[in-house]
């Protein structure tokens, strides 16, 4: 295999020795005894909220979304409240998040049945349920499910699956607010088998009822999207099967402001998933994405600088004991330093926290070097 084919123009090779991290970053753990899988929003006062799942596993027993925020930079985090109460016998994990234009939080969130009690893995299949639209007007304090999702007809290819949602909930140049979700079909919670594509759907009427879906990527699951201005998105979408040897996150672009979808180059190497992009206030695009190379765990980091045309080298912004970690999400302070949350197994047996990175993008060149 050409190591090569799989970074996009304008970049170097990501040597597979280990990573090094620069001391101007600082990682600290944030929320212990959760698989988090965090999706990041700030609020017009400068808190930053995590929208996480509040169990140590994937999926595999009851659990809801939980809204946690800090005030001080990352440094500490307090639960501010509930986004779901989950049915019995069910469990609320997938999550899309964004703030609405009247500035409320907007989360949309899937989920699975064939849960057990908190510590009990059951067998069998899990049906795939349909999004609950969930809305807080007081910054993530208390929560309303307002609307379910639209749900595929249940004809060909969409027979017996249902959306999933992921990422960023982001402000169109029409002013709509826009998602990525993915197609699903039962299965195990948690379990990535059977996935693929990815779609762009849009609300008209600030987050709360949803439809005009697009394709995305038809190769895709979990996808970041993220408006660069005048129409323009950049997507870093997973593309390729679990455990395949072409699994990585690659880049999807539209010019027509989400209406359409072009594929375009593979963001990293494989094994190197999920993809989150911010556009920092400098201009330069952030894509932040996990590494489960053997020997080689954590989080990573690329900055173009030319609006995903290029990309410079990754580097490393944390370490992780196992592959079991990453999906990392970035949000910019008005210092213009970053937090970057993400998930970390750190033992065998169901222990499970979510770890921040506090670091100056600013403080770096476009291949990562320190300034």
């Amino acid at each position: 295999m050409n190591r090569r084919l799989f970074l996009g123009a304008g970049t170097a090779l990501f040597s597979s020795a280990f990573a090094e991290q620069s001391p101007q970053i600082t990682n600290r753990v944030a929320i212990q005894g959760v698989c988090a899988w965090p999706k990041l929003a700030k609020l017009s006062d400068g808190t930053v909220l995590a929208l996480i799942f509040n169990q140590p596993c994937h999926g595999r027993w009851e659990g809801d979304l939980e809204c946690w925020g800090t005030t001080d930079g990352g440094n500490t985090w307090r639960l501010r409240g509930a986004v779901t109460a989950h049915e019995p016998g069910t469990v609320r994990m997938n999550c899309a998040a964004g703030l609405a234009k009247n500035g409320d939080v907007v989360v949309l969130c899937g989920g699975w049945s064939n849960a057990g009690p908190r510590g009990t893995v059951l067998d069998g299949v899990a049906r795939t349920l349909p999004i609950w639209v969930c809305r807080s007007n007081d910054g993530g304090r208390t929560w309303k499910a307002v609307a379910n999702f639209p749900t595929p007809p249940q004809t060909g290819f969409a027979a017996g699956k249902n959306y999933m949602p992921f990422g960023a909930i982001e402000t169109a140049a029409d002013g709509s607010l826009c998602a990525a979700v993915y197609l699903t079909s039962n299965t195990r919670a948690g379990d990535e088998s059977g996935i693929r594509n990815g779609y762009f759907v849009r609300s008209r009427d600030d987050g709360r009822t949803w439809g005009e879906m697009v394709p995305l990527n038809p190769n895709a699951s979990e996808t970041s999207i993220l408006h660069i201005g005048k129409g323009k998105w950049l997507a870093a979408s997973r593309e390729g099967q679990s455990g395949s040897k072409d699994l990585h996150v690659r880049l999807m672009i539209s010019s027509d402001d989400g209406a359409s979808w072009q594929r375009d180059m593979a963001l990293t190497l494989p094994y190197q998933v999920n993809g989150n992009l911010i556009r920092l206030r400098n201009g330069r695009i952030l894509l932040t994405f996990g590494n489960r190379n053997w020997g080689n765990y954590g989080v990573d980091a690329r900055f173009s600088e030319d609006e995903g045309k290029s990309w410079g080298s990754p580097f490393r912004l944390a370490h992780c004991p196992y592959s079991d970690s990453g999906y990392p999400g970035t949000v910019e302070l008005a210092d213009g330093s970053a937090v970057t949350a993400y998930y970390s197994k750190v033992s065998r047996d169901f222990h499970y926290e979510m770890r921040v990175a506090i670091w100056n993008p600013n403080h770096f060149t476009r291949g990562g070097k320190p300034v």
